[in-house]
Parts: structure tokens; C-alpha cells; sequence
């Protein structure tokens, strides 16, 4: 059991990274076009899009919807073990 939870939390703390770099990347100029940019685009981008239908920008420029989605990321990681809790135990 407590190996399926550590296997839980390094991959929500591997993708919560990869989420939090994609951000650091938009702060630098053609940074997203290369080839780390497109993959963690691919890799990030559905997740991230979802939030971004429904939170609008602050004043058209400031995307609040990464910070949103890393907390709904935490929620959910949350939620699953203690799913998995009640299952298992």
C-alpha cells in the first residue's frame, strides 16, 4: 500500500514540476518553441487547457489558471489515496 502511494506522489510532484516550468518557460523568449517546449506543451497543455476555458485572464494578460490547476492537482492526489484507502484497507 505504501508503495502504491509513493508511486502516487512522485508522479503528481514530477507533473506539478513539469506544470510549474512550463509556466517559467512562458517568461522567456522562444523558449516554447523548442523541442523541451513543444514536449512539456504536449505533455501539459490538455491539463492546463481545461482551466483555461473556464478562468478568463486578469486584465487580458495575467493566466491565473496554472495556480488553479496545481491546487485542483493536489485535490485530486488527495482525493485518489484516500479512494484507495477505503478500497484497500
Amino acid at each position: 500500500m505504501e508503495l502504491i502511494f509513493s508511486l502516487i506522489d512522485i508522479l503528481s510532484s514530477i507533473y506539478y514540476f513539469l506544470i510549474i516550468i512550463y509556466v517559467l518557460m512562458s517568461w522567456l523568449p522562444n523558449v516554447r518553441e523548442s523541442f523541451v517546449g513543444e514536449l512539456l506543451g504536449k505533455l501539459v497543455e490538455p491539463y492546463l487547457s481545461v482551466f483555461r476555458r473556464f478562468i478568463p485572464p486578469i486584465m487580458g494578460m495575467i493566466d491565473i489558471s496554472p495556480i488553479i490547476a496545481l491546487i485542483a492537482l493536489r485535490y485530486a492526489v488527495m482525493g485518489l489515496k484516500y479512494i484507495l484507502s477505503l478500497v484497500i484497507y
